[in-house]
């Protein structure tokens, strides 16, 4: 099985999400091509209601525990509430482009 599709069903069956979207952003890091190392993950859940941002992120890491533990090299974690969401107009932030691991020549 894909990790995403694993990250998927998981969320899906634990949170019982009105909005997930997980992205698979290892395309932009210094990965061969096809791996599913980085992802960023956008969570709307009633199961967040009355948790603190620290809370949330231990619910979606103890529910990945099995991906972190292995293939999983980078988990961005954006985790609302519904009422949340809608104040956001439905939007997580972009992600920044990636600062390491970019393969430079070297000049002499």
């Amino acid at each position: 099985m894909k990790i995403q599709t694993a990250i998927e069903e998981k969320i899906k069956a634990s949170l019982t999400p009105t909005y997930l979207e997980v992205l698979n952003e290892s395309g932009k890091h210094n990965v061969p091509p096809g791996s599913e190392s980085h992802f960023k993950v956008t969570v709307v859940s009633n199961e967040f209601d009355g948790k603190v941002l620290i809370a949330r992120h231990r619910i979606i890491n103890k529910l990945l525990a099995e991906e972190l533990a292995g293939a999983i090299h980078a988990l961005s974690i954006h985790s609302f509430t519904p009422s949340e969401w809608s104040d956001k107009n439905e939007q997580s932030r972009q992600s920044p482009p990636c600062l390491g691991g970019a393969k430079r020549e070297l000049s002499n």
